[in-house]
């Protein structure tokens, strides 16, 4: 798993606090890590953005890079023709990655929103690139009401594509969980076909990062170099 694709069932649902997550409890593991964002929207161009992000809550180890940014926040094709800037082809993004993994154990891509948002004219998403890259896609989802078919649609859209994925992760997991969060930790897994990796408190990015690192591992199953389990969480 050189290369590990990080997608949402939407946006705003902890995609990038779970990126940092699984940067953190790798380098706990000994890895060396590398963040690749192929395109930063709704960014000014000296705010720090989701890469910058995941540096400060995985810490300085981890090698960030950004493609492109523009400065509204909608899909990155959109955002790029308003803004009458270039857009990124998957094909840029596995070319980014392979070079970050000649030097990196993993890499991890966070792409933008869902799976199927438009990186360009042509209509290329996240998916094509990990096509590209022969690469799995780790689905960030939410916890609560609605979870359970924008997860199951994500999976079929992978599986469709001849796609992998080693699982799904809680982006904010609720810290007094209401009765469809509770079930859905033992749903998701059904619908999606995929196992559970982990929960993602709800607040753990507004951790100090040094606390956000030492707890990072126990958010996220073993095989995100976690402990975390479905049973105990």
């Amino acid at each position: 798993m050189a290369v590990l694709m990080v997608s949402g069932t939407g946006t705003e649902i902890g995609k990038t606090v779970v990126t940092s997550a699984v940067a953190a409890a790798a380098l706990a593991a000994g890895l060396s890590v590398a963040v690749l964002k192929p395109a930063q929207t709704g960014v000014g161009p000296d705010e720090p953005g989701d890469a910058a992000e995941v540096g400060r809550l995985a810490g300085p180890a981890v090698t960030t890079v950004e493609l492109a940014r523009y400065p509204e926040p909608l899909a990155p094709d959109t955002a790029a023709r308003r803004a009458g800037l270039p857009t990124v082809s998957p094909e840029r993004i596995a070319e980014a990655a392979r070079e970050l993994a000649l030097s990196h154990d993993l890499v991890l891509v966070e792409g933008a929103g869902g799976l199927l948002v438009r990186f360009d004219e042509a209509g290329h998403t996240l998916a094509d690139a990990a096509r590209l890259l022969g690469a799995p896609v780790l689905i960030v989802a939410p916890a609560g009401l609605g979870t359970l078919n924008s997860t199951a649609l994500t999976a079929e859209a992978l599986r469709a594509r001849g796609l992998t994925s080693p699982g799904v992760v809680i982006g904010s997991w609720p810290a007094e969980p209401d009765l469809a969060s509770r079930c859905n930790l033992a749903d998701l897994p059904s619908v999606s076909d995929l196992p559970l990796l982990g929960a993602v408190p709800a607040g753990a990015g507004a951790l100090p990062p040094a606390a956000f690192r030492t707890a990072a591992p126990a958010w996220l199953a073993a095989p995100l170099h976690g402990t975390w389990s479905a049973q105990a969480g």
